[in-house]
């Protein structure tokens, strides 16, 4: 073996091996990886990375290579990776790019990112209704050297690029030669706006099963297509942003290793305030049940077990109807038939948890006299007051996602703390309430 084949075979790097190691790598160390991968399989490794690494990865390539790995992507693609990068050098990036896909791109950079035209891939297999299925077949081989987003369907236009019907590759391979297009296509088509939102883009296709979703505008002319593919990273992106949200904090739009320390906790930090002012209140209405505290010693013992109750139960069901309205199960007009089981669920399980504890405080009782001789009055209060905690709990929890979505806010702002905080304080109040009212000529 010549020293050049050793040193060749000693520089080999497995795709796998770079992949591992990707995440830990900067971008300087990751172009160099990337050059010692075969061009096609660097190429893959490239096409799967998401936007922001692959702007980074851009930047870090020489100048004189950076022109042939833009051109690579697709349309769709190449202006995810523009939108990235820094207001500066967008023009440049632009710059690199062939006339048609700079065409492509700049109009694709109008929409918003988070809609449908912004979504789309502009290059799509299209149709007449009036050719043969012979022609078409031959039409397609050619647009697919084109670099043509070629899925699973031709798309039938008119002379105005307004959208007919649409036909299946498999369809088109089985039908007749001389059949026209017109009568092998089907006509009813699931289409999108451009200016949709990509969370009704995902459920869309969660819907359909499709494997894409033509994109038209005010007047059905089409203007691109909207694959699976594309609505994966989407999918993935509002997830976690709910997530984020639903933990109590801002969305971070950047991965957690990588955003800045200080922008961080800019980000976390006002909701973390906000719901400090809010257990501001908690230790209020501590205070102004001070004098039964004082009389009844034995309920400051049960108040974390309440208030903790109602903030979980409330936790519980903001989550499950977020999600629900996320995935298109629940909409705006639900919100009385959601209440009615919330209702239902919260007295069923504050039932279930208050006979537990008026089992504990009975075996309590029993071992230790620990509550003194009023311990079935106490047991009584307690069971009561998880009852009424844990209804208002999901109740509240419930609710408070129609309430955002009504005034236009995002449901997952209803964080699972910031429930947990509102449910505290009424906790505390339906606590000391049942307890005046049962406990009143015994304890106070």
């Amino acid at each position: 073996m010549t020293p050049a084949a050793a040193e060749q075979e000693q520089e080999a790097l497995s795709p796998d091996e770079l992949r591992d190691a990707w995440p830990a790598l900067s971008a300087e160390e990751r172009a160099e990886g990337l050059k010692l991968l075969p061009r096609d399989t660097a190429e893959d490794l490239f096409f799967s990375i998401t936007p922001r690494e692959q702007v980074e990865l851009i930047f870090a390539l020489p100048q004189a290579e950076q022109r042939s790995w833009l051109r690579g992507l697709a349309p769709d693609d190449a202006a995810d990776l523009v939108q990235e990068a820094p207001t500066a050098h967008r023009d440049r990036l632009l710059s690199m790019l062939d006339d048609q896909t700079r065409r492509e791109v700049t109009a694709l950079l109008a929409y918003r990112e988070d809609h449908a035209g912004g979504l789309m891939n502009p290059r799509f297999a299209r149709l007449r209704p009036e050719m043969t299925v012979d022609e078409a077949v031959t039409y397609l081989r050619r647009q697919t050297r084109q670099s043509v987003e070629m899925t699973y369907y031709a798309y039938v236009l008119d002379s105005q690029q307004r959208l007919l019907g649409v036909v299946s590759f498999r369809e088109l391979i089985a039908a007749r030669g001389d059949r026209r297009i017109s009568e092998v296509m089907k006509t009813e088509v699931r289409t999108v706006d451009e200016e949709v939102d990509q969370e009704n883009v995902a459920r869309l296709f969660r819907e359909t099963g499709l494997m894409a979703i033509p994109v038209v505008d005010a007047e059905k002319r089409m203007k691109g297509v909207v694959t699976v593919d594309d609505i994966v990273e989407v999918v993935s992106e509002e997830a976690t942003e709910d997530i984020q949200k639903l933990g109590g904090s801002e969305s971070l739009g950047e991965p957690y290793l990588k955003i800045a320390l200080a922008r961080m906790i800019k980000k976390r930090a006002g909701w973390l305030a906000a719901l400090f002012l809010g257990e501001m209140l908690t230790a209020t209405a501590m205070g102004y049940f001070e004098h039964e505290i004082d009389k009844a010693v034995v309920l400051a013992l049960f108040v974390p077990l309440i208030i903790s109750s109602g903030g979980n139960s409330g936790s519980q069901a903001t989550s499950l109807v977020i999600r629900a309205m996320a995935l298109g199960e629940v909409r705006l007009r639900d919100w009385f038939r959601v209440i009615r089981r919330e209702i239902a669920a919260g007295l069923a399980l504050g039932s279930i948890l208050g006979a537990i504890g008026l089992m504990r405080i009975f075996i309590w009782q029993g071992f230790f006299n620990t509550y003194g001789r009023h311990w079935l009055l106490v047991g009584l209060t307690v069971a009561l007051s998880l009852i009424g905690v844990v209804t208002f709990g999901t109740l509240a929890g419930s609710l408070l996602p129609f309430v955002l979505r009504r005034l236009g806010f995002d449901p997952a702002s209803a964080s699972a703390p910031f429930v947990a905080t509102l449910v505290d304080v009424t906790g505390l109040v339906i606590y000391f309430t049942t307890a005046a009212t049962i406990l009143r000529g015994t304890l106070l």
